[in-house]
Order: structure tokens, then sequence, then C-alpha cells
């Protein structure tokens, strides 16, 4: 027998390794790497820090598969209160987690054709614009995945909502969050003039919701037996 407040603690430390490994590889490792723009910079810059550039690899791979772990804890937690909507954050979390791995392949790709003596025959003029096409093709790749992760959170946050076991803030919070990652995917391509600083506010319910989550799942794991409205998780 395992009890909601083990199981939610579980759930955040999965989710914790997610957050930090994912803020890692997307906004340090391949952050100070990528020039939006800048062919040769963003060459420079692969064959200067390759061995960042690989970590933020193997970092998004932890990433992928701790996401997994958080989903079927996640679904662990809330099978008693609506086992097919906590069925839906599994799902739609393992989506995401695919097509993060598939497209962590021009990630790689990109480090090959800098770093790898075998590829030196594409090391020429155009060598830097192939990197840096890489790269890019990466980067959108990951925003396209945003659609998966921002999914995921309208389940997990209805169901915060529903089964008395977290505040029902937290709940509204998360559903304005899954809008909000579809916003700023959608307008990503649609108005790609918009910017960067439109997306960094349009992103921000999501970074309140997701690390109130994780510090809730933290330190107080789930509401106690008498104020939740559903029945316990069993092992």
């Amino acid at each position: 027998m395992s009890s909601p407040k083990r199981v939610a603690r579980l759930a955040g430390v999965f989710y914790l390794v997610v957050a930090l490994c994912a803020f890692f590889a997307h906004f340090y490792a391949r952050g100070t790497v990528r020039v939006p723009g800048d062919a040769a910079a963003t060459a420079d810059n692969i064959v200067a820090h390759a061995t960042l550039f690989r970590l933020g690899f193997v970092a998004d791979l932890v990433t992928a598969t701790a996401s997994l772990f958080v989903a079927m804890t996640l679904y662990r937690l809330f099978k008693h209160v609506n086992k097919d909507i906590a069925a839906a954050i599994v799902v739609f979390m393992a989506i995401g987690t695919g097509m993060t791995l598939v497209n962590l392949i021009f990630h790689f790709a990109a480090l090959l054709v800098a770093t790898d003596a075998s590829y030196a025959g594409l090391h020429t003029g155009g060598s830097d614009a192939l990197l840096l096409l890489l790269v890019d093709l990466h980067h959108y790749g990951y925003v396209i995945a945003g659609i998966m992760f921002g999914l995921w959170l309208l389940p997990m946050g209805y169901l915060a909502y529903t089964s008395g076991m977290f505040p029902r803030a937290l709940g509204v919070l998360l559903m304005i969050a899954c809008a909000c990652y579809l916003i700023d995917t959608l307008t990503r391509f649609l108005l790609p003039d918009l910017g960067t600083t439109f997306s960094q506010i349009v992103i921000m319910p999501t970074v309140v919701a997701e690390f109130w989550m994780v510090g809730y799942l933290l330190v107080i794991g789930v509401k106690t037996a008498k104020t939740a409205r559903h029945t316990p998780v069993t092992a």
C-alpha cells in the first residue's frame, strides 16, 4: 500500500528532474550555442563548446525518460478520480516525448557534422549553413512538440481541480497554462514577427503553474484524506 503523499512526492521528484534537465538543455546548452540567423557564429560555437552541446543532448534524453515517469506516476495518483482523463495525461506526454526523441536526431547530426572527422567532406563554404539548418530544424521541432506538452496540462489541471487533492487555483492555472502553450506554439509560426518578448509573456503562466505543481508535489504531496474527495491511491 502506497499513500497518495508518497506517490505525489515521487511524481514531484521526476517532475523536478524534467524541469532542471530541460532548462539546462534548452536555455543553456543550446541557448548559448545557437545564434539565430548567424550560421558562422553558430558553427563556431558548436565546435568551441562541443562538450556542452553533447551534454545538452544527454540532458534531453534524461528529460524524455523522466517525463514518462512523471506521467505514469500522476496516472497512478489520479486514476481513482477519473481513469480515462488520467490516461490522457500519459497519452499526451508519450506522444510529446516521442516527438522530442525523434527531433533530437537534428541536434546530434549538427554535432556530428561539426566535430566528427568522418564528415570532413562537408566542411566547405556551405557547412556553416548546414549546421545552422540542423540546429534550426531541432529548434522548430521542439516548438511543435510544445503542443503535446501543453495539452498534457489540461487533464492534469482538471484532475487537480476536481480531485480535492490540490488547491483549486492550481488546477485552474494549469488549464490556463495549456492554452498559453498552444497560443505560444501557434503564434511562433503564424506571427513570427511578434518575437521572443511576446513568447516570454504568453508562456509566463505556464512557468508559474508548473513550478507551483512541482513545489506542491514535493513539499505538500497532496491534501490530507480529510479534505480529499476521492478514495486514496493504492499500489
